[in-house]
């Protein structure tokens, strides 16, 4: 058997929560702007953000963890699965 290639992404997120629709919105500083449609209330805002960059880096939500920030509007997210130049190029696109 090979090797297995292990691939991790991470980066900041700046989430806005209770926004019309769920979508990327830029730069804050050195962190992507995310607009969150779900309400920061029982984790539903954590939900939806781990949904989100778990469907743009097409892997499963198992994959995507938010590592710091969880009850703050500032968080890192890291993602198993995916190198970190593949995922910025899709988070700019």
């Amino acid at each position: 058997m090979g090797k297995e290639i292990h691939a991790r992404a991470r980066f900041a997120v700046r989430v806005q929560p209770r926004a019309k629709v769920t979508e990327l919105a830029g730069r804050f500083d050195n962190a992507y702007r995310l607009r969150l449609a779900a309400p920061p209330v029982d984790g539903k805002a954590n939900e939806e953000c781990i949904a989100f960059f778990a469907e743009l880096a097409g892997v499963p939500k198992t994959r995507v963890r938010i590592i710091s920030g969880l009850t703050s509007r500032t968080k890192v997210v890291e993602i198993d699965g995916i190198a970190q130049e593949e995922m910025e190029r899709r988070l700019t696109s």
